[in-house]
């Protein structure tokens, strides 16, 4: 009776600090991803004109991604493929360099020129602070996948989706490139486990980092 009499607070106080955390959590990035659209709309406009102008085509993409609980979302990127890089896709499954429930190509030739640059800086990725603001996606957390990827999932690949999907994590800023698809699941689980205010803090400014400065690996 006495263990039990210890563990229950120690179970409460952990449950709090994860309450605390998560409330913490959405509010900076409510506050941050709201003052980031803010400051780079000038950014936003450069990039849709150069998108536009490219090639004519729309300058955002959105695709349904599996968030927090299997549940489904529409996540927004600036256009970095050709219109039709969906349907090119199937033709180009054999090509895949990376094992498991996802697709990666180094030299994907869906890309365009201009999407070759604002993914080497992942520029590409600044509409989903609009997923963020909304609240289908957090600043930090594993990258959603696609529905036909979760469908492939093992129990262990699930658990990535105990939380927020994210806009950047453990695993984008380490071998994000190099990373079969186990490691990239072993480091999402690896940031599942550690996460904190303060590791959130750390990871972003990794990531402002390399979008400055972009890792070869990266």
């Amino acid at each position: 009776m006495e263990m039990k009499g210890e563990t229950r607070p120690l179970v409460i106080q952990r449950s709090n600090a994860r309450l605390s955390y998560r409330f913490f959590k959405r509010l900076a990035d409510i506050v941050l991803s709201g003052i980031g659209l803010i400051l780079l709309s000038w950014l936003f406009l450069i990039l849709a004109l150069c998108i536009k102008l490219h090639d004519g085509g729309p300058v955002f993409y959105s695709q349904t991604r599996v968030g927090k609980g299997q549940k489904k979302f529409r996540m927004w990127k600036f256009r970095s493929m050709v219109t039709n890089a969906d349907k090119l896709k199937e033709k180009l499954m054999a090509q895949n360099e990376i094992e498991g429930a996802m697709f990666k190509m180094q030299n994907d030739p869906r890309v365009t020129k201009i999407g070759k640059f604002i993914r080497k800086y992942s520029l590409d990725e600044l509409p989903q602070l609009w997923n963020v603001l909304i609240g289908d996606m957090s600043l930090v957390g594993p990258r959603p996948p696609l529905p036909k990827e979760v469908e492939q999932y093992t129990e262990r690949d699930l658990l990535r989706l105990m939380v927020k999907p994210g806009c950047t994590g453990l695993w984008q800023v380490t071998s994000r490139s190099s990373a079969s698809f186990s490691e990239m699941v072993n480091l999402d689980l690896i940031y599942i486990e550690r996460r904190s205010l303060r590791y959130d803090f750390i990871l972003i400014l990794k990531t402002i980092k390399i979008m400055i400065v972009p890792n070869e690996t990266a």
